[in-house]
C-alpha cells in the first residue's frame, strides 16, 4: 500500500471514501493526476455500505420522471458487470400484481421503457408469469396471480468502493483513511489544507478540493471560510433487515405497498433474504444511524402482507442503516427526493476550485466521476482523457466475465483447498484469488483459522492491500463473514490485528 508523503502537494484533495470519493479518485489518477483522498472511517463505512446492493436503474424513478437518471444508470448497469463480474452478476425480479396500488397496464408501461430506455444488451426482457403456475410463487401468499419479471444486477457495495480506491492507489493516488480533514482555506491558486489521523496535525497543498463526504457535505463546507452554500443537502435514512430465508430460488422480489412505496426481498448470504428499504428524513447532524421500531414494524408488515412464512422480530439476524445524502430538490415525501447528483463548482477568475457532490447513487457512480473531472478539467489541462468505461476493476479482469469459467480453473489450480472457501475468495477478489493464495497447497498453507474459514492469510491481504485496520473492517465491510462466523471471531480478528501492529 502506497505511503504518503509527510508534506503532501497534490492536484485533488477529495474528502470522503465512499463510492464517489473513491470513483473520482480511480478516474483522476487514471488522467495523470495526483490526488490524496482522506475519509474520517473506514472507506465505505457509512452510506456505501448501506445500499439494497444494487446496480439497477431504479425503476420507480420512472414514476417521478427521473428519465435522463434512469437512462443513464441502465447504460450504467452492464457496464459495470462487464468492468467487475465478481462482485456484480444479473439479478431477476419478480414483481407482483396483488396489493399493488398500480393498474397493471401502468406497471408493464414502465417496464417497457426500462427495457428499452438503456440499451440493454445482455440482461433478458420482462416477461409475464402467473404466479400460481411459475415456480417463482412459491412461497407468496395467494392473490392476483399476475406478476412481472424484469432483470437488474447485484453487487457487493462496500467491495465496490475497496476495489475503486485500490485502483486508485495502483495508479499511484494515495488513500488515507481513519483521516479527517481539520480546515481549509484558499491561497490564491490554490488550497492550504489540515489533515489529523491518530499521529496529529499536518498540512497539504492542493490545487483543487473535491467535497464528497457524503452526509457531511454541508460539515466540509463549514471548514471553508468562503464556501458558496447555495446548495442544500437532504438527509434521509434507510434500513435494511436480514431474516432466515424467506423462500426458495435465486430471484428477487419488488414489493408494492399500500402507500406506494416499493421494498425489495433479496436473496442474501446462501440462507437470508434481505428486506428494505425505508426511506424516512433524518433530523440533526449526520451519524452513525440504526433501524427504529416504526421501520421494523413497516419492513416486517410487508413481509406479512407478501410471504406465507411469518417473520417475529426476534428472527432478525442482523439490520443496518444508512443516511443518504440527496440534493434537496424540496419534494414533501422522502421517498420522492430525486436520487440524481448535483455537482456544484465553487470558484471564479480569483478563487482556486473545489467541487461539492451532492446527492448520486451507486449505480452512476463511475459516470458521475467522469462529470466530476469534466468539472475540473479547465484548471487540469495536463489531464489524460476520460478512459474508465471500458477498464475493469481490479480482480474483474475475467474472461468474457464468465465468473464460472474462472472459478473452475481456480479449482483445478487449487485442488486441495475447499470449494466452497474458493468460490467465496473468487466472489471477493476475483482474479486477485492467486495473489492472496499464492502457493498454497492446502489449507495449512493459509495459516489460522480465525473462524469460520477466515485464515489468516486473507487478514493479512486486507490489512496490507485493502486498508482493513479492524474486525469490522474485515467482517462486515470487506465481506459479510460476520453473519457466518462463531462466536469470538471478531475478538479473535482484532487480536490479530493488535499483533500486527494495526492501531484501530
Amino acid at each position: 500500500m502506497q505511503q504518503p508523503n509527510r508534506a503532501d502537494d497534490v492536484d485533488l484533495l477529495i474528502v470522503g471514501g465512499g463510492i464517489n470519493g473513491t470513483g473520482i479518485a480511480r478516474d483522476a489518477a487514471g488522467r495523470g493526476l495526483s490526488v490524496l483522498l482522506v475519509e474520517q472511517d473506514d472507506l465505505a463505512s457509512h452510506t456505501s455500505s448501506a445500499s439494497t446492493k444494487l446496480i439497477h436503474g431504479g425503476l420507480r424513478y420512472l414514476e417521478y420522471r427521473e428519465f435522463r437518471l434512469v437512462r443513464e444508470a441502465l447504460i450504467e448497469r452492464e457496464r459495470l458487470w462487464r468492468m467487475a463480474p465478481h462482485i456484480i452478476w444479473p439479478l431477476e425480479f419478480v414483481l407482483p400484481q396483488s396489493n399493488s396500488p398500480r393498474p397493471a397496464w401502468l406497471v408493464r408501461l414502465g417496464l417497457f421503457l426500462y427495457d428499452h430506455l438503456g440499451g440493454r444488451e445482455r440482461l433478458p426482457a420482462t416477461r409475464t408469469v402467473a404466479l400460481d403456475r411459475d415456480p417463482v410463487g412459491r412461497g407468496l401468499k395467494p392473490g392476483n396471480p399476475k406478476a412481472f419479471v424484469y432483470s437488474d444486477c447485484w453487487v457487493e457495495d462496500s467491495r465496490l468502493v475497496v476495489l475503486n480506491a485500490r485502483d486508485a492507489a495502483d495508479r499511484g493516488a494515495t488513500i488515507l483513511t481513519r483521516t479527517r480533514l481539520v480546515d481549509a482555506r484558499r491561497d490564491g491558486d490554490g488550497w492550504h489544507a489540515t489533515i489529523a489521523d491518530a499521529a496529529g496535525q499536518r498540512p497539504v497543498r492542493a490545487r483543487a478540493v473535491v467535497n464528497a463526504a457524503g452526509p457531511w457535505v454541508a460539515d466540509v463546507l463549514g471548514k471553508v471560510p468562503d464556501a458558496r452554500r447555495d446548495r442544500g443537502v437532504r438527509l434521509v435514512k434507510g434500513s435494511h433487515i436480514v431474516v432466515p430465508r424467506l423462500y426458495d430460488g435465486a430471484h428477487a422480489f419488488l414489493l408494492q405497498n399500500p402507500d406506494r412505496r416499493v421494498v425489495f426481498a433479496i436473496p442474501y448470504e446462501q440462507h437470508y433474504t434481505l428486506v428494505g428499504t425505508t426511506d424516512e428524513a433524518w433530523q440533526g447532524a449526520p451519524g452513525r444511524a440504526t433501524i427504529d421500531a416504526q421501520e421494523t414494524d413497516y419492513l416486517l408488515g410487508t413481509i406479512d402482507r407478501y410471504f406465507e412464512r411469518p417473520v417475529s422480530r426476534d428472527a432478525i439476524v442482523w439490520s443496518y442503516s444508512g443516511i443518504r445524502p440527496l440534493y434537496d430538490d424540496h419534494a414533501a415525501n422522502a421517498s420522492a427526493v430525486t436520487r440524481d447528483y448535483v455537482l456544484d463548482l465553487d470558484t471564479d477568475a480569483d478563487k482556486a476550485p473545489m467541487l461539492s457532490i451532492f446527492g448520486g447513487k451507486i449505480t452512476t457512480y463511475r459516470k458521475l466521476a467522469e462529470h466530476a473531472l469534466q468539472e475540473l478539467a479547465p484548471f487540469f489541462p495536463h489531464a489524460g482523457p476520460a478512459w474508465t468505461a471500458g477498464a475493469s476493476l481490479p480482480g474483474g479482469d475475467i474472461a468474457d466475465a464468465a465468473f464460472e469459467a474462472y472459478l473452475t480453473a481456480l479449482r483445478h489450480r487449487y485442488p486441495a483447498l475447499p470449494g466452497p472457501l474458493l468460490r467465496r475468495l473468487a466472489r471477493a477478489y476475483g482474479t486477485r484469488t492467486e495473489r492472496l493464495l499464492g502457493d498454497a497447497v492446502d489449507v495449512a498453507a493459509l495459516g489460522e483459522d480465525l473462524g469460520g474459514g477466515l485464515f489468516t492469510r486473507e487478514v493479512d491481504y486486507l490489512r496490507d492491500v485493502e486498508w482493513a485496520r479492524s474486525a469490522d473492517d474485515v467482517l462486515y465491510r470487506r465481506s459479510k463473514l460476520g453473519l457466518h462466523v462463531p462466536p469470538g471471531t471478531a475478538g479473535r480478528v482484532d487480536a490479530y490485528l493488535e499483533r500486527s501492529g494495526i492501531a484501530q
